[in-house]
């Protein structure tokens, strides 16, 4: 074993877990650092507080006059936390946060030092961000943003600064985060839903959409992560013999969690508690030294907001415990890769979740509605929404060890497939037989009983439903989960506003309101029954079949990207008015850059250790090897020499051609990097990258790895999988 090894085991063996000191309950710790309504009836006047929460209840605009009263009521809170300084924190399309803080530090008008914190400043900044992603909405000469509070996602205080969650769009209006279309993407299903609930029920006055995110990720010891520049640089391993031992024996799974482990979500949960963050669940994934947290559900603006401030907080919480946290969808290969489930459902003011099976056939068909009109948007714009999830880093994980396909279809499980088929069969006036066994009775509009997830689940589904919500498994975990929700959230917000025209347009023509129901439905179910699939997605017959039906089986991520453009996508973006056709091709310039320099960066690095660490590593263990063979020319006569070398001379050739394998293509992937670096088109220079660099890079691996099970472990210098995928 290597030096850099040794040391770097050795650091990470000297930090065993400390003591955790005992702490308040969750239920009293809860919120602690964050600007809740609670606090604000404390630190505001009751009628400024009165007319912001009806604003924030109701969607209103925001006065100046009611942010100069909150901003003196947020400041006196905020500093009696112990904050110094205010931040504006936004969410760029880098896919991480941002912050620029200002100390609340100033000098009054006599000249007076003081601290000062003003409506104006809360209500709107101009941080300029000008280097942030933007697609070509941003000239550099016209670099102008800004950021504008969201009142619907609480302030919250970390460290010594006051963070108020915001939007941040261009000087023209168009958003450059993603938080601006997320918002708008909410108010537009809550609209296009609430029409729809209120067939069943005019009681309904607003319908919410709630998000829960399974946030799967690896630890690394500190120590053996800073001696893998590949880690350091790209998020993941771009070499790598797999281990011996991995996940074959399952054990990990759920296993007990390592201690040190638990010491480091201990204090997480500890810390996210206080942010409002509800952390509810943590287990051990399935990969060694891969595990999980999932949230209780919230309204989705604050669940995607707690996702990206939960990120930040444990690679800071990490730090306390010489861990690194990795969110990269496949930083080890050979090993199960790492999503960001989003459990996606809509609920009503009056309580009901609409995407949940009722107790009787009125409340099944209410179920039935917002069920069927989600298959049909997800059917009619299952590209989007692959685009959505497609990146660089996701594309290793799409396929394979339960990651699901990069196909969308929806699992519903046994029992709502064979209810569907039954409606989507039924006659207006005929019965409904289950099973062939028991008739149901009329009932309204022929909905059998359904019941609350009664079926098994299916790990290859990127989209299933889950009981009384919909899983969007694809997501990868390094993801912004708004990017997703959003598209999700307009598609459905299109199909139910369809689907309400069409109602109407019956009941206009005299037909009964069940009646014109059961009718679209049974239409939609026809028409989008191709998105249904409950079986194996690994399957090559699956991928052969999803292709006949039409559905988006492209695995090409820059051309997974082009479904932005098409013309279903803007039509129903900007219907539902949440991206207009400015913002989704600088959505696609963004993504598309931001592939190639991912790929720019991995190719540079994995050049760079070849160079450094592997082809030194094997030129010194050939130059031990054939000083070993002429020693023992000189010990041995001919032939005996020669048949007790053999096997040196083997393993010699074997390293010599691997070696000259990767100084090829080394040399090819760096003269194909440089062409594609000068290729303007930043789609082009994507699929360039795409088809040229991607294979040699895989192909480099192959010889690299070989090269490591060879080589005299003692000069190999990198840390290897055995020591990276078990906690120390």
């Amino acid at each position: 074993m290597s030096n850099i090894r040794f040391d770097a085991l050795k650091t990470a063996w000297a930090h065993q877990p400390q003591k955790i000191d005992s702490v308040h309950r969750a239920s009293v710790i809860f919120s602690q650092n964050v600007f809740t309504r609670d606090k604000m009836k404390e630190y505001i006047a009751s009628n400024i507080v009165e007319e912001l929460f009806d604003l924030m209840d109701n969607e209103k605009t925001l006065s100046r006059d009611i942010a100069n009263s909150v901003a003196i009521g947020m400041k006196k809170w905020a500093m009696e936390q112990g904050a110094t300084h205010y931040t504006h924190w936004f969410q760029p399309l880098t896919g991480g946060t941002a912050e620029k803080h200002d100390a609340f530090f100033d000098f009054g008008d006599n000249g007076a030092p003081m601290e000062k914190f003003s409506g104006s400043v809360l209500y709107q900044q101009e941080p300029d961000a000008s280097s942030f992603p933007n697609g070509g909405i941003r000239n550099t000469f016209e670099a102008r943003g800004y950021s504008a509070w969201d009142p619907s996602s609480p302030a919250f205080v970390i460290g010594d600064r006051l963070c108020i969650p915001t939007i941040f769009v261009a000087y023209t209006g168009e958003a450059l985060d993603y938080k601006t279309p997320l918002l708008r993407s909410i108010t537009a299903v809550g609209k296009a839903a609430t029409a729809v609930a209120n067939y069943f029920d005019k009681n309904v006055k607003r319908v919410y959409t709630y998000l829960g995110t399974e946030q799967e990720f690896f630890l690394v010891d500190e120590a053996l992560y800073n001696a893998r520049p590949d880690l350091m640089m790209t998020g993941r391993t771009l070499m790598g013999h797999y281990a011996s031992k991995s996940q074959q024996l399952d054990d990990h799974y759920l296993g007990t969690i390592p201690e040190r482990v638990l010491a480091f979500m201990t204090e997480l949960e500890q810390e996210a508690l206080k942010l409002g963050i509800p952390i509810k669940t943590r287990h051990n994934e399935v990969a060694p030294n891969q595990f999980e947290l999932a949230p209780i559900y919230e309204e989705a603006n604050l669940g995607s907001d707690h996702n990206q401030l939960l990120m930040s907080l444990m690679e800071q919480v990490a730090h306390h415990h010489q861990f690194r946290v990795l969110f990269h969808e496949k930083p080890f290969g050979g090993v199960n890769g790492s999503g960001k489930h989003c459990n996606w459902s809509l609920g009503t003011n009056t309580g009901v979740n609409l995407v949940a099976p009722g107790k009787n056939p009125y409340q099944n068909l209410q179920f039935v509605t917002f069920l069927v009109n989600v298959l049909k948007a997800v059917h009619r714009h299952n590209g989007v929404l692959k685009a959505t999830i497609a990146s660089a880093t996701n594309a290793h994980r799409l396929g394979g060890h339960e990651a699901p396909p990069a196909i969308i279809s929806v699992f519903l499980g046994a029992q709502i497939n064979e209810a569907l088929d039954q409606i989507e069969n039924a006659d207006v006036d005929k019965g409904i037989i289950i099973n062939a066994k028991k008739e149901m009775k009329l009932g309204v509009g022929n909905i059998p009983e359904i019941l609350l997830d009664n079926t098994d689940r299916n790990r290859t589904s990127p989209f299933a439903f889950t009981g009384n919500r919909f899983e969007f498994r694809a997501v990868g975990s390094s993801a912004n989960c708004g990017a997703a929700v959003l598209a999700l959230n307009a598609a459905v917000a299109e199909q139910l506003n369809a689907f309400r025209e069409e109602v109407d347009a019956l009941i206009a023509k005299g037909e009964a309101k069940e009646r014109a129901l059961f009718t679209v439905i049974k239409r939609c179910l026809k028409e989008c029954r191709d998105i249904r699939f409950d079986g194996n997605g690994y399957s090559e017959e699956w991928h052969q079949e999803a292709q006949k039906r039409g559905l988006d089986t492209e695995t090409s991520v820059p051309l997974m990207i082009d479904q932005y453009l098409k013309q279903d996508s803007v039509q129903m973006f900007g219907s539902t008015g949440v991206l207009n056709h400015a913002e989704l091709q600088a959505r696609c310039e963004v993504k598309w850059e931001n592939y190639s320099l991912k790929l720019q960066i991995e190719s540079r690095v994995f050049g760079d250790l070849v160079i450094n660490h592997v082809l030194p590593a094997a030129k010194r263990y050939q130059a031990l090897l054939l000083e070993k063979v002429a020693h023992m020319k000189q010990v041995f006569d001919a032939d005996e020499a020669k048949a007790l070398n053999e096997q040196d001379c083997l393993l010699i050739r074997r390293i010599e051609g691997h070696a000259s394998a990767i100084i090829a293509g080394v040399d090819k992937m760096t003269s194909l990097r440089v062409t594609a670096n000068h290729i303007e088109n930043q789609r082009e220079r994507a699929l360039a990258f795409h088809d040229t660099i991607v294979p040699i890079m895989e192909d480099i691996r192959k010889h690299v790895d070989e090269l490591e099970m060879w080589i005299d472990d003692q000069l190999w210098t990198l840390p290897k999988y055995r020591e990276l995928l078990f906690v120390h």
